[in-house]
């Protein structure tokens, strides 16, 4: 399967013209959309999302990735292969950690360019859509792979775990870049000036009590019970978050 990963929205024309191009270079295999929302021109906080994301799917799954703020200038256009999985996109920091976290990994240049030229601004649509849809029918040759060196896409300088805010989803729960196994399980997070400590589900807490836990993609999420995280604690994206430590007071919620 392809998987769609970008930060186009749902609406508008982007992500249908990407479909053109994958249906009619891999016709008949399954295109889904993971996440058309990432974070918008933020390729540093999507790929902690990427990679807690593609844990869910198959080793020979086919990730179209394009959060692109740099689009026609020098980033390089690349394949990664990491665990068998392969993700098709920007080399901006997007595949970092999905390769930092891999037990194998390694990655290639794209040395193909469309012959009648490509759009100075759509990458997505002229160029990572055909490579996808190639790597998805059996014709990785066509992109004219170049290897290069894993650690020019590791960004070593980043953290193995983000501690802010880099999702909010429609409930108004807000995603984290920091793996729920990186925080001791009876450690707080300091959020918007609470210090929340862990749930195991929303059921355990009463309507209205913030907390976070750990999210079916294994990150730290904050939310409150039949309510909105993201008002209630006056959260946005790219908010910082921090683990409590004992001498850390204010408004804690009980376990």
């Amino acid at each position: 399967m392809i998987l769609l990963f970008t930060d186009f929205g749902a609406a508008g024309p982007y992500i249908g013209q990407m479909r053109a191009v994958l249906a009619r270079q891999a016709p008949g295999i399954p295109v889904i959309d993971i996440l058309s929302d990432a974070p918008p021109f933020d390729a540093h906080a999507s790929a902690y999302l990427l990679a807690a994301y593609a844990k869910s799917y198959p080793s020979d799954s086919i990730f179209l990735c394009v959060v692109d703020p740099g689009v026609g200038g020098h980033r390089a256009p690349a394949i990664l292969t990491a665990d068998g999985q392969r993700f098709v996109g920007p080399e901006n920091g997007l595949f970092s950690q999905v390769a930092r976290q891999a037990r194998h990994a390694q990655w290639s240049e794209i040395g193909w360019r469309p012959a009648a030229g490509m759009s100075a601004t759509f990458h997505g649509r002229d160029l990572f859509a055909p490579v996808a849809a190639w790597l998805a029918a059996g014709s990785p040759e066509r992109a004219e792979p170049k290897p290069r060196p894993l650690e020019q896409i590791l960004r070593s300088h980043w953290p193995e775990d983000l501690p802010q805010i880099c999702y909010i989803d429609c409930y108004g729960n807000a995603v984290t870049g920091l793996r729920a196994r990186a925080v001791p399980e009876q450690c707080g997070l300091v959020v918007g000036g609470q210090v929340l400590t862990r749930a195991v589900t929303f059921s355990d807490r009463q309507q209205g009590e913030a907390f976070w836990y750990e999210n079916a993609n294994g990150l730290v999420e904050i939310a409150v019970t039949q309510g909105r995280a993201d008002t209630s604690l006056d959260l946005a994206i790219g908010h910082t978050v921090r683990i409590a430590d004992p001498n850390d007071s204010g408004n804690a919620v009980p376990r």
